[in-house]
């Protein structure tokens, strides 16, 4: 039991810390570097901002992938999965029990349409449990496109919302400030950080690379301690990925979707949801996998167990998401609390299934 409680403590400081130099120091770094490189605002919020929100499951998808041997490298592929269940079910649906939103039908059909092509790719790697070298090409190539479709959609629907990703990540940060809470909670740890780092916004590489650093450090962290909590209560850790931490990652983003669906802008909520799981599945995935089948030389291989399960709920998820918004462009709170209770069903089922 001790061991128990000390991994799980454990694992949720890691969180908490995950979210401070991720939010506080490595997405202020890519900030500066997409202003140097004088990126196009959607393809920076795409791109480098996207990466910057999910650099923790990318980080934990990459560590899982080679501690102890690979043998628990489901754990950052359930993470991610979980994630991704969490963001739809759980962000979506709270957002919308605050303030029923209203969406553009045309974002919704664009980011739907590609955010199921990767959920169906990742349905297809998931077949034979060996995901080899053209099905990571998949993977990655899905999200050029994807990045290539947002830098021409002022071309291609009049009015169009290219800037959405940048502006929802500007949005959720401006409102999670706005309750001070935060700043207080981590002003400490991030000026005994800043003496490393120095400013993010005045030393960008240098915090770019401190930032890495750690947040691959806790990362190993945090997957050991999944590993140890798992075995100390006699659960898979595929399914502590799933919902331990899958939940524990999405909390910041949680809590500011909230505040940005309070002030009316429920849809912003909706759109980061749906953006940010395209960019874990295509790149948090697809990235850590090309990376080991390069160096190592070889296919990676994935426990099929509760993942696949888990994607074909996505797959259910993201139809059940598009139902409700294409019926009056809103979803309003009966659906929100729908998706809701959703997630409590999901999280039961893989309890007790477990």
């Amino acid at each position: 039991m001790f061991t128990a409680i000390t991994s799980l403590l454990v694992i949720f400081l890691c969180v908490y810390f995950l979210s401070i130099i991720t939010d506080e120091f490595f997405i202020e770094s890519l900030d500066e570097i997409a202003r140097h490189w004088q990126l196009p605002s959607n393809v920076a919020g795409a791109s480098l901002m996207a990466m910057g929100s999910s650099m923790p499951e990318l980080s934990i998808a990459l560590l899982a992938l080679v501690q102890r041997g690979g043998q628990h490298s489901d754990i950052g592929v359930g993470n991610i999965v979980g994630s991704a269940v969490f963001n739809i079910l759980v962000i979506t649906g709270l957002s919308a029990l605050i303030r029923p939103a209203r969406v553009s039908w045309q974002v919704v059909v664009r980011d739907c349409f590609v955010y199921s092509v990767s959920i169906g790719l990742l349905l297809f790697a998931f077949q034979d449990g060996v995901i080899t070298i053209w099905e990571v090409l998949g993977f990655l190539g899905l999200y050029a496109i994807y990045i290539f479709i947002l830098f021409q959609w002022g071309l291609i629907v009049p009015n169009g919302d290219a800037d959405v990703i940048e502006l929802v990540e500007t949005e959720i940060e401006e409102q999670a400030q706005k309750t001070g809470v935060y700043y207080r909670v981590t002003a400490s740890f991030g000026k005994a950080l800043r003496r490393i780092t120095g400013e993010p916004r005045e030393h960008y590489v240098r915090t770019f690379l401190v930032s890495i650093a750690i947040i691959v450090g806790i990362s190993a962290l945090l997957v050991e301690n999944a590993v140890i909590f798992a075995e100390a209560i006699h659960v898979h850790p595929v399914i502590i990925a799933l919902t331990v931490l899958a939940a524990g990652s999405s909390v910041p983003d949680l809590i500011a979707s909230l505040l940005v669906a309070r002030e009316g802008r429920g849809e912003m909520a909706i759109s980061n949801a749906v953006g940010s799981n395209i960019f874990d599945i295509s790149i948090g995935l697809g990235l850590p996998w090309l990376l080991v089948i390069l160096l190592q030389q070889r296919n990676i291989t994935v426990g099929t167990d509760g993942l696949s399960q888990s994607v074909f709920i996505l797959l259910v998820t993201v139809v059940i998401l598009f139902i409700f918004l294409s019926t009056g462009r809103r979803l309003t709170r009966v659906e929100g609390a729908i998706l809701v209770l959703i997630y409590i069903g999901y999280v039961l089922w893989m309890w007790l299934g477990g």
